[in-house]
């Protein structure tokens, strides 16, 4: 579904509120805002291409450009998610900065950040509105053995009345072929899925993030047991990206091809048979309007992204950025 469709699904939902159906009553969504740093060095961290000294000769105007462009995707999609699960976002500093903006500061977004061991000081975050979600607890969880990446970030908080677990990931990349390092993670994931599970078989659970896998991958379809079917056997996990790169479409757009690795999976409790909050069917999105668009060449229609080599794109990211509805 396109994000320009919402506002008509919303006015529908609403309007058939009053048979007794349900009404929506917000997103949840994520986005890969790629490589969201300040200026400044961080001891210990491989941060200093990101300086005014580094290769990309990165200044405080791309830095507050930077901010501007995702400040208006965040502002935009979906009129401004419930929650938002972030990745690629350097410290809590440029959080505060892109919360205050202007675009951004009328949704009063709260942030949930720690620092992860990441060799390049890439982490995961939370924003949320305190006046939809109220934060119950938090925890990381550090990738099991000695390999070093980012942590994946485990939010609780009541939503109209539900906990919602909320988990933000961002898996190893593809760069030297790191099949098995995201099949271990998904592993991690999964035994903390099954550990809700066991104390609450109706824990509504919502896992989103770049993944570096396509809903089709091992880690994803088999370690995760994601599946694109609803009518799900005992053990599985709703994967609502599936039918969107079934279709075709994606997220980000490399040698060619799209890849979806920006998804959106649930727990059984969040269909929409269940009761209390779920998610609308087919509501998962992704969000690329045009001025998010490449314009010409080979790459024409992909992400717009910041960099291409060293040169400046005056982009937004690498990924679009994607999104459910709820309702209730």
């Amino acid at each position: 579904m396109s994000d320009r469709l919402f506002l008509g699904i919303l006015c529908l939902l609403v309007s058939l509120s009053g048979f007794g159906q349900k009404q929506v009553v917000g997103a949840v969504g994520f986005y890969n805002v790629e490589n969201l740093f300040d200026t400044f060095h961080d001891e210990g961290k491989n941060d200093e291409e990101y300086t005014p000294g580094g290769e990309k000769k990165w200044d405080q105007e791309k830095y507050k450009d930077k901010q501007n462009k995702i400040a208006r995707v965040l502002s935009t999609m979906a009129n401004g998610a419930d929650i938002i699960g972030l990745s690629e976002v350097e410290k809590l500093a440029v959080l505060n900065d892109l919360v205050a903006h202007p675009d951004l500061k009328k949704f009063n977004y709260q942030i949930i950040h720690k620092e992860s061991p990441d060799r390049r000081g890439i982490d995961c975050a939370l924003l949320y509105k305190p006046n939809r979600f109220k934060v119950l607890n938090y925890k990381t969880y550090d990738f099991p053995g000695d390999y070093v990446s980012r942590d994946v970030l485990h939010v609780s908080g009541l939503y109209f009345g539900d906990t919602l677990h909320v988990m933000v990931n961002h898996w190893p990349s593809r760069f030297g072929g790191k099949a098995d390092k995201r099949q271990a993670v998904a592993a991690q994931v999964r035994g903390k899925v099954d550990s809700l599970l066991s104390k609450n078989a109706d824990a509504k659970i919502i896992i989103m993030g770049d993944l570096n896998d396509d809903p089709i991958n091992k880690s994803v379809k088999k370690v995760l047991n994601a599946t694109g079917k609803e009518n799900l056997k005992e053990g599985q996990l709703f994967n609502a990206s599936a039918k969107s790169f079934a279709s075709g479409v994606g997220t980000l757009y490399y040698r060619g091809a799209w890849n979806l690795f920006d998804q959106i999976i649930v727990s059984n409790s969040l269909l929409s048979t269940s009761t209390g909050v779920t998610m609308i069917k087919n509501s998962f999105s992704i969000f690329g309007p045009d001025w998010m668009r490449q314009k010409t060449g080979n790459y024409a229609g992909a992400p717009l992204r910041s960099y291409v080599s060293n040169v400046y794109q005056y982009g937004y990211s690498d990924h679009f950025p994607t999104y459910i509805l709820l309702e209730k």
